[in-house]
């Protein structure tokens, strides 16, 4: 197995508990105020895992780069945005109906990958890309 799918695999598995372990501690809480801790907490094991790796040096490498940096703190605004409206539909719903929604961020990306990256898509990854738009609104409305 390919190591880019192992990671795309734990990924899927912790962002799964993103949406069980934040539904469960947003009962009676605000739910922005819940995502700042959220995402102070990311930020010390982050800065944390570059530490233990012996990387602290190359966050330099980051700051340097002004063209990288834009587009990092875009992308971290992204993220923001998309946590705070994450944390507020767990808020106000179901996480068997939020999660395929927000999972709907994997056909958003693909359009967006072919619009602006030029990428390629075959004909049996554009009907399967369909099937998850489907599958998503199918999951969150009945």
């Amino acid at each position: 197995m390919d190591s880019w799918l192992i990671y795309a695999l734990l990924s899927a598995v912790s962002a799964s508990l993103v949406s069980i372990f934040g539904k469960i501690g947003l009962s009676g809480l605000d739910s922005n105020a819940a995502t700042a801790v959220r995402a102070i907490v990311m930020a010390i094991f982050l800065v944390g895992v570059v530490a233990v790796q012996g990387n602290v040096s190359r966050l330099a490498d980051v700051f340097d780069d002004k063209r990288a940096l834009l587009f990092v703190a875009l992308s971290g605004l992204a993220g923001a945005l998309s946590w705070l409206f994450y944390f507020l539909a767990l808020k106000h719903g179901e996480v068997s109906k939020v999660a395929p929604i927000d999972k709907l961020s994997v056909v958003f990306a693909v359009i967006l990958a072919i619009v602006i990256f030029d990428e390629k898509v075959s004909l049996i990854h554009a009907i399967a890309i369909g099937m998850i738009a489907v599958g998503g609104l199918i999951l969150a409305v009945y």
